[in-house]
């Protein structure tokens, strides 16, 4: 079976971590089996819609690499929906139902009341039928759910029974005209081809009455897989956290797209992520069936952490583009494998080639020692070794160690408390500059 997916977000803001898991595990069901990956935007609520949100989820998921095979939006294929509430209309699986809103609300209050499932069944009293009548009010429409029980193997979630009496029955048209989720979600799903819905945990309860829908149309439903709840690190579902930080947040700070794709991939698999991965790895060893059952959690730090190991593995070859794309296109191998191991973000690279190539202020502050310091300093550094034995040198002459010999020499030469290592540091600065600023000099 060739397989087709579709993610299908609601532009009602960026994504969070939790949608773009749903997009990854989609992206690598379709890739990883030589399948179709489509982007269907769900937009049918009016009301939530905002269209800035959707050049956003485009723009995260060009971030994250998942290319698509085509996109759709539903608010442009009302044409479809009209033709299949027609047919369920002919075949008498929709009603109007002219209940006020105040009304369905009192409904559902006098079924919690009495502890029954606050379920809608199809009835209409003289009121419903004078308003009906007399054309007072314009109805929303429901879909007649038969009763009978649903059953279906869930890909994550295994075996599913749902009693459709238990459920109301959905509607599927508002009052405005508009078509929602679940009728029109399924109405695109048969018309595309959709081979497999893989969604939150969230949409199971949806699915036996979705089912349905696929039957009444006269179709086979898709196989689904629904995956588990994502929690923060405290074990509060992270889509909720106000803290939880978006894709546009992680691209903001730097993080490596590749960190968050492998990450989002793995969650739940049993499989640590790691620096190394990437998506022919990712899909080496993908399997649906590897995701377990249980809410995961995810602590964000987790993915800052990967992404710092990514850069600081990073080849030159691969660092290079990226580099040039900076205005570094100056920067040769030597010098990146020398502050790599510094890197949190390779934007930061910016920095230490400032340092190394710009005039700075230093820091001064054992003004005796940096002259000796500077009166030892060879007229070359050329390479690590001839800063060794400087270091070396200096650290005879002065009888200090770690801390206290490199401390002073690092203020100095970089005006940082932090960095390279200065053996590495020292031949990209060249000994004219060391020794100015070692003397106290802007260099």
């Amino acid at each position: 079976m060739s397989v087709c997916v579709r993610f299908a977000p609601s532009p009602t803001g960026r994504l969070h971590l939790g949608n773009a898991r749903v997009a990854v595990v989609d992206w690598l069901t379709a890739r990883c089996r030589g399948g179709r990956f489509l982007l269907r935007f769900d937009d049918t609520d009016r009301s939530r819609i905002r269209a800035e949100f959707l050049d956003a989820i485009r723009e995260d998921l060009d971030w994250l690499g998942l290319d698509r095979d085509g996109e759709y939006r539903q608010s442009e294929r009302g044409g479809l929906y009209a033709e299949a509430f027609s047919r369920l209309r002919e075949a008498g699986r929709v009603y109007p139902c002219y209940e006020t809103p105040e009304e369905l609300a009192a409904g559902r209050e006098r079924a919690r009341r009495t502890g029954r499932p606050p379920r809608y069944r199809r009835r209409e009293g003289a009121a419903e039928a004078a308003r009906r009548r007399e054309g007072e009010m314009v109805p929303h429409w429901r879909f007649a759910l038969s009763g009978r029980r649903i059953v279906w193997r869930d890909r994550i979630f295994g075996r599913r029974e749902v009693s459709l009496e238990e459920i109301g029955d959905p509607v599927i048209r508002r009052t405005d005209g508009s078509w929602t989720y679940l009728f029109a979600s399924v109405v695109d799903d048969r018309d595309l081809g959709i081979t497999h819905v893989i969604r939150g945990e969230d949409h199971l309860t949806n699915t036996a009455v979705q089912i349905e829908m696929f039957e009444a149309l006269g179709g086979d439903p898709p196989v689904f897989a629904h995956l588990p709840l994502l929690l923060g690190a405290d074990g509060k579902p992270l889509a909720k956290r106000g803290d939880a930080p978006t894709l546009a947040d992680l691209r903001g700070e730097g993080v490596e797209p590749r960190a968050v794709l492998v990450v989002l991939a793995r969650l739940g698999t049993g499989r640590a992520p790691g620096p190394e991965d990437d998506r022919v790895s990712l899909c080496r060893d993908f399997d649906l069936g590897a995701y377990g059952r249980a809410p995961v959690r995810l602590d964000p730090r987790e993915i800052r952490r990967l992404s710092a190991r990514m850069v600081r593995s990073m080849s030159f070859t691969e660092a290079e583009p990226r580099l040039r794309a900076l205005g570094l296109g100056d920067i040769d191998e030597a010098f990146w494998l020398a502050v790599r191991p510094n890197l949190e973000r390779l934007e930061e690279v910016v920095d230490w080639w400032r340092i190394c190539r710009e005039p700075l202020s230093p820091v001064r502050g054992d003004p005796a020692f940096l002259e000796l310091a500077a009166e030892l300093l060879p007229e070359r550094l050329a390479d690590t070794g001839e800063a060794a034995a400087w270091l070396a040198r200096l650290a005879a002459a002065s009888g200090r160690r770690g801390r206290e010999l490199h401390r002073p020499l690092r203020l100095a030469l970089t005006g940082q408390e932090h960095g390279p290592e200065l053996k590495h540091l020292l031949p990209l600065l060249g000994a004219a500059r060391a020794r100015a600023r070692l003397r106290g000099r802007r260099a």
